[in-house]
């Protein structure tokens, strides 16, 4: 749960970096987007903090929170195609990282209402997977593509972490 609760946090983020700098460049479509998503985060943060005492939460939400903006920030520099190919590949990684929690679950068992809340989080990830990826498109240049790649990683990496820290 501390590794959820510091992708929700992350999350929160990622979509006021959107925000603010959609907000700057006067894009209201992106700012609608930022906004929609941004609350679906902060339910799921509201509802993991519900669930993990403070004593248990990652050490290094400070970190999460500037990564998460600069995660959601950078590429609305650069227009909405590059913020939804970026949201495309957070949400494939989040997508998978609910998954194995939800197979461990199933196979060994947990607290009572933690699957049922994974399922609802998942379901929440995976419909703001398929509406990023349908605006991205397929077309991804190689820079995008690194970026993503690295997203990716980074998530990976922030994962290990929030479990230690």
């Amino acid at each position: 749960m501390r590794s959820d609760h510091a992708g929700e946090t992350g999350a929160v983020s990622i979509y006021r970096g959107i925000e603010a700098v959609a907000k700057w460049r006067g894009n209201p479509d992106l700012q609608a987007f930022a906004r929609m998503h941004g609350q679906t985060e902060a339910e799921h943060l509201a509802i993991v903090e519900t669930c993990l005492p403070v004593a248990m939460r990652s050490a290094l939400l400070g970190p999460w929170r500037l990564a998460g903006w600069l995660t959601g920030a950078l590429p609305a520099l650069f227009g909405a195609h590059a913020v939804y190919a970026t949201i495309e590949a957070v949400e494939t990684f989040v997508d998978r990282h609910y998954q194995q929690q939800i197979d461990h679950l199933e196979r060994h068992g947990g607290p009572d209402g933690l699957l049922e809340l994974l399922l609802k989080c998942q379901a929440d990830e995976q419909h703001h997977l398929d509406e990023a990826a349908a605006l991205a498109g397929p077309s991804r240049h190689w820079l995008l593509k690194a970026w993503c790649w690295t997203v990716g990683f980074g998530s990976e990496a922030a994962v290990v972490l929030a479990r230690r820290f």
